[in-house]
């Protein structure tokens, strides 16, 4: 893909990394706004599932979920950092027929992933759905809600919006899904508290946040932009690099982001429901971090995108000494808070069947926290179009969890896995400071773009 004009993309004057930091922090602000929501919200919804299930039919309903969420990682294009990191160029030159062809390509991907995802979600069912404690009552509902998980994808709408910069819609879009899942919940409770009308409200909640997301895209007429969009099957000529790009964006996104859900299926394989129910609660309350971390790195790709189109090297180490250093103070201070808030809100939300899940909780704001503390390592090196390098890391990091999880679990069970996740962790975060460390000193030869 040829480099767009200089001039298409300034670099403000002076310390360049300063701009790069307000725009982040400016759309970092639209989504935590939505995310506060949803971090209220989940007390009482996640409160409202676990006392009326009990820790049984909670880690049933958790296991169904996990997996569900799995699948759709596994399969799913993170096509919304495609569209960012080639929309830039057609977006400054306002070559509308590129933004069109990648914006259809973007979405089709998306489509096909859905389709695969819905055979394999079938066959999993088939062969181990009993191993994950999914009789035959719970298989039809469970396939049903996967089906929905996968088809309500909205990769392609969240990559638009933020390639638009118009990160508050996308935090309204992102704050229909606690909402929906609250009042879904109290609804569930009031007429038929089981776990298949969870999932009816949970799956309910996926589709109005799906179709809010598209409804934002038409509004601003990006969604008829897309229709135009015709001869998007040659994006790979048109942008040399794309499907590599696609392809290890989303090998180090499945690693990432379903290693949080690996655990749980393993300890509920190992354990059963109840211990599954258990850790699914603490890993609900501690994957608070992790969305910490993905919505910094959400909120600063696009602007590390665009600023390290002509960046210097000295911007380079600049911008990641900064991002080290703000993401590791963040983190520092979550931790506290965990370990002065964390036991309350446990108790508050589980009741006493719950309580075992307290060492499990902490372990897991551990791994949480070093997983924020390198956050700003894997955007810009994602941006960089060194996505190959993140996806080792991420792979060498799943490789050290399932070591720990074999060596740790027959001794201390649920909290075993959880300590492992922290290993597994503390081994991404070790690499990612080598390879920000080698970033940082080599020369650069060509643009990221």
């Amino acid at each position: 893909m040829s480099s767009p004009p200089p001039s298409s993309s300034p670099l403000p004057s002076g310390d360049s990394s300063g701009g790069l930091f307000r725009a982040a922090a400016r759309n970092l602000g639209w989504l935590l706004a939505s995310r506060s929501v949803l971090a209220v919200l989940s007390l009482f919804y996640l409160g409202i599932a676990t006392r009326s299930l009990g820790v049984v039919g909670f880690g049933r309903f958790a296991l169904i979920t996990g997996a569900a969420q799995t699948l759709a990682t596994l399969v799913a294009f993170q096509s919304w950092q495609v569209i960012v990191q080639y929309g830039v160029g057609p977006l400054a030159t306002r070559d509308d027929g590129a933004l069109a062809r990648l914006f259809r390509g973007s979405a089709i991907l998306d489509f096909l992933g859905s389709i695969v995802g819905a055979g394999l979600a079938w066959l999993i069912l088939d062969l181990w759905g009993e191993a994950l404690g999914i009789g035959a009552t719970l298989k039809r509902a469970t396939l049903i809600f996967v089906i929905i998980q996968l088809v309500t994808i909205r990769s392609t709408p969240l990559g638009i919006l933020r390639l638009r910069d118009r990160f508050a819609l996308a935090a309204i879009a992102d704050s229909v899904t606690p909402v929906a899942r609250f009042f879904g919940a109290i609804g569930v409770w009031l007429i038929h508290p089981t776990v298949q009308g969870f999932l009816a409200a949970w799956a309910a909640a996926e589709v109005l946040t799906a179709a809010t997301y598209w409804i934002m895209v038409a509004r601003s007429g990006d969604l008829g932009l897309m229709w135009r969009g015709r001869g998007s099957r040659h994006l790979a000529r048109e942008h040399p690099g794309i499907v590599r790009f696609a392809l290890s964006t989303n090998a180090s996104s499945t690693l990432g982001l379903s290693s949080k859900q690996i655990p749980l299926l393993l300890v509920g394989a190992a354990a059963g429901p109840a211990a599954a129910g258990v850790f699914r609660l603490a890993s609900q309350i501690a994957q608070a971090l992790a969305k910490l971390s993905q919505l910094i790195s959400r909120a600063a790709f696009p602007e590390v995108v665009k600023t390290l189109r002509d960046a210097p090297p000295a911007l380079l180490a600049r911008l990641m000494s900064r991002l080290f250093l703000g993401s590791g103070l963040a983190a520092v201070a979550i931790m506290a808070l965990v370990l002065v808030a964390g036991k309350p809100v446990l108790n508050l939300v589980g009741g006493r069947d719950f309580r075992g899940a307290w060492p499990v909780l902490l372990w897991l704001s551990v791994a949480g926290c070093l997983d924020l503390a390198t956050t700003g390592v894997d955007t810009v090196m994602t941006a960089m179009q060194r996505a190959g390098s993140v996806f080792a890391i991420r792979a060498a990091g799943v490789g050290v969890l399932f070591g720990a999880t074999a060596m740790l679990t027959p001794w201390y069970g649920a909290t075993g896995v959880a300590m492992a996740v922290t290993v597994g962790s503390a081994a991404v975060a070790v690499l990612m400071a080598i390879a920000a460390l080698r970033l940082s000193r080599a020369p650069r030869h060509n643009s990221p773009q």
